[in-house]
């Protein structure tokens, strides 16, 4: 028991983890419960490799970024994944927002990522259609087919032993011994560590296994759209709004994809499902658990007017090419189409505040990643060597923090 890991979750994250331990000789179990990989948070983000101004210094989002962002394009590189380095563009667009800008510059700089300030003529250099005050260039931000990554890592475990299965939803989980026993719909698995990678579930699945999660998961649906082929040279590459500092989500932004079409969003509103792509998606125990849930209730009360303003945005085809507009004026509410969701595992805390960084909580025999949004993906290959530095499985690489947990009794 004490050699084998299972892990719970096969999006970019638990495949991560499977791959680099697999390839370490160490025996893997992984649990996925849809049949196919990078079924959710992976398979529906923007697909940017992200180059980290953002994040808090210090934080481990600004340590993973910095490193994960060199280590996704060289894996992309090496095994020959569709990828592209285009640098992007920060745009403020009125003076409030210039502020704010030279913030993320010197962040920027604290963190370790190369960019410049540049004027409204520069700017139009790199997306002639943009309009900026001021603009902030970042030359490392990639884009990227995580599906494509994470075919390889399932492909990289599966060729060093590990045994990945589909179909398999947890149904239980119990200590046992130095180790647990998990409980699925395709039989059972004793491991010495339980890995939770489950995303928009991951603080259920801690539950399941006597742990109080810190955090709750509250589900934030996410919706783009993309511009008409022919009006897709309005972008040449990234264009990102200057970020609201008091909320967790970059901007609608516009990406142009390795196929070359350019992608809007997303904006965020709350989903009444955890895996809630549409409006009509309902589920009655994830609704009550976000409504009655009072971090959420104080965080809702907070920013009543941002979630109107989103709602707004979701039912109106006008509102989202109206904030489009304001990066690049030529973009009209015919020249969007709406292109697909996704949702976002939102790690609320009972206070109200919005989890800002990774959350990784700890308990005997168990590691629960609670809190893994972007640039998670971005930072995949960096937090799986982290985790395993946290079991002890691998020597420590700039210290993963979490914060520990003594689990409840387990169920059953």
């Amino acid at each position: 028991m004490r050699a084998r890991i299972v892990i719970v979750g096969g999006g970019i994250l638990g495949l991560a983890v499977a791959a680099r331990a697999a390839r370490r000789g160490i025996a893997v179990t992984l649990l996925e419960k849809e049949d196919r990989w990078a079924a959710h948070q992976t398979g529906h983000n923007s697909g940017v490799v992200h180059a980290g101004p953002y994040y808090r210094p210090g934080s481990l989002k600004a340590r993973m970024c910095a490193a994960g962002n060199a280590s996704m394009i060289a894996f992309a590189q090496e095994h020959g994944i569709p990828h592209a380095v285009p640098g992007k563009l920060i745009v403020a667009t009125d003076e409030p927002e210039r502020e704010r800008l030279h913030e993320l510059h010197r962040r920027a700089a604290a963190n370790g990522v190369p960019s410049r300030l540049i004027g409204p003529e520069e700017a139009s250099d790199y997306e002639p259609e943009v309009y900026a005050v001021e603009a902030l260039r970042v030359e490392s931000t990639g884009i990227i087919d995580y599906a494509a990554v994470c075919e390889i890592l399932a492909r990289i475990a599966a060729d060093n032993g590990a045994e990945l299965l589909t179909g398999a939803e947890v149904t239980r989980i119990r200590h046992r011994g130095d180790g647990v026993v998990v409980e699925h719909t395709r039989g059972e698995t004793a491991a010495g560590l339980l890995v939770n990678c489950a995303g928009l579930h991951s603080d259920r699945i801690a539950r399941l296994a006597g742990v109080d999660p810190e955090v709750r998961i509250v589900p934030f649906r996410g919706e783009y759209y993309e511009l008409v082929p022919e009006r897709r040279d309005l972008v040449r590459g990234l264009v990102y709004p200057v970020p609201d500092p008091e909320l967790p989500f970059l901007g609608v932004h516009l990406t142009r994809m390795i196929d070359g079409s350019v992608h809007a969003g997303p904006n965020a509103v709350l989903a009444f499902k955890r895996e809630g792509y549409r409006w009509r998606d309902v589920g009655l125990r994830d609704t009550v658990d976000a409504l009655t849930y009072p971090g959420f209730v104080r965080m809702a009360a907070h920013n009543l007017e941002t979630g109107v303003r989103e709602v707004a945005r979701s039912l109106s085809r006008s509102a989202f090419a109206a904030s489009l507009a304001r990066l690049v004026p030529e973009i009209e509410r015919h020249d969007i189409v709406r292109a697909g969701s996704g949702v976002r595992a939102q790690a609320i805390r009972r206070d109200g505040s919005l989890a800002d960084d990774f959350v990784i909580q700890r308990a005997p025999h168990q590691l629960h990643v609670l809190n893994a949004p972007s640039p998670a993906a971005t930072s995949a290959l960096e937090i799986a060597a982290h985790l395993l530095a946290e079991a002890g499985l691998e020597g420590r690489r700039g210290g993963l923090t979490h914060s520990a947990a003594s689990p409840r009794p387990p169920r059953g």
